[in-house]
C-alpha cells in the first residue's frame, strides 16, 4: 500500500509540474515519465496487461508523435496563453466532483466480496482449460472470451496509426514545414 502512496505522489507532482512548465519540450518528457510512472502503478496492481499498452501507447508512440509535432512548432509557450481560464477550472472541478460521486459506492480495493469476484471469474478459473484448450487462464480469456474485444482495442490502434501516417506524411504542406523546419528557413522563403 506504501508504494502506492508514493507513486500516487509521484504522479501528482509530475501532472503539477507539466501544467506549470512553459518549456513544451520539458512537458512532453515529463508527459512520457507521467505514462512510465502510470505503467509503474498498474503493474503494482497486478494489471500488465494495461501497464503494457500504457508503456507502450502513453510513454513510446504519444511521445513520439508530441516530439514530432515539437518539430512543426515552437519550443515555448506563447505568453498570451498564460492568463488564467476560470470557466475551465469551472468545468475540470465540475467534471471530478462528478467522477469522485461515481465511486462512492464502488466496493472497497481488494474486497473479495466484490461481485466481480462472483459472477465470471469462477466460471473461467474451472471452465476454461476444458473450452479452450489453454492451460494458463489469463491467456484464455484475452485470446478467446476477450478476443473480439483485443481485435477491436487491436483495429482501433491500427487506425490511428495509418492516420498519423497520412496526416505526417501524405501532406505537401507537413513535408515543405518539416523541409523549413530543418533548414531554419521561413514557409515564405521558398520561391
Amino acid at each position: 500500500m506504501v508504494v502506492h502512496i508514493v507513486l500516487f505522489i509521484f504522479l501528482a507532482a509530475v501532472a503539477v509540474a507539466v501544467v506549470r512548465l512553459r518549456d513544451l519540450f520539458a512537458a512532453v518528457m515529463l508527459a512520457g515519465i507521467f505514462s512510465l510512472l502510470s505503467a509503474t502503478l498498474f503493474t503494482v496492481m497486478d494489471a500488465v496487461d494495461v501497464a503494457f499498452t500504457e508503456a507502450a501507447v502513453g510513454a513510446g508512440i504519444s511521445t513520439i508523435l508530441m516530439l514530432g509535432t515539437l518539430a512543426l512548432t515552437v519550443r515555448r509557450e506563447k505568453p498570451e496563453y498564460n492568463r488564467p481560464r476560470p470557466l475551465a477550472l469551472l468545468a475540470v472541478l465540475f467534471t471530478g466532483a462528478v467522477l469522485v460521486y461515481g465511486t462512492l459506492d464502488m466496493p472497497r480495493y481488494g474486497d473479495p466480496e466484490a461481485p466481480i469476484h462472483h459472477y465470471m471469474a469462477p466460471r473461467f478459473i474451472e471452465d476454461s482449460p476444458v473450452e479452450i484448450g489453454i492451460p494458463n487462464e489469463v491467456t484464455s480469456v484475452l485470446a478467446s472470451y476477450r478476443g473480439y474485444d483485443t481485435w477491436g482495442e487491436t483495429t482501433v490502434i491500427f487506425t490511428a496509426a495509418i492516420g498519423v501516417i497520412l496526416l505526417l506524411g501524405g501532406s505537401p504542406g507537413v513535408r515543405r514545414r518539416l523541409r523549413h523546419a530543418s533548414d531554419g528557413t521561413l514557409p515564405g522563403d521558398d520561391a
